[in-house]
């Protein structure tokens, strides 16, 4: 999450990279709040449990006085355990889930 931010800050300056920021706290709050919520999809098939949830479904959510973020890149896979979240990946949405997931 700090190299995204990192590279916001960089390409786009201070006030997109707080929007992204912003966006990033409203999805895992969103997750924390309903691990199953529209939106999110279970991927058995990447391992037991696991789910992805694309930052564009909190992207309203994440509304603030420097805005929107207009067309958010990034998702979250995640797994629920006993109650908790666990944060596996922040992955761009080009990338190949596949292979970016831990066996583990």
């Amino acid at each position: 999450m700090i190299a995204i931010m990192d590279w916001s800050l960089k390409e786009f300056g201070e006030d997109a990279a707080l929007r992204y920021d912003a966006l990033f706290t409203q999805a895992l709050r969103d997750i924390a709040d309903d691990p199953e919520r529209p939106g999110s999809q279970q991927r058995a098939e990447l391992a037991e449990g696991v789910r992805v949830y694309h930052l564009r479904f909190s992207r309203d959510r994440a509304r603030s006085a420097l805005g929107i973020v207009k067309h958010p890149r990034h998702f979250l896979v995640y797994r629920c355990h006993d109650r908790a979240i666990e944060l596996l990946r922040i992955l761009h949405d080009a990338r190949d889930l596949q292979q970016h997931i831990p066996e583990s």
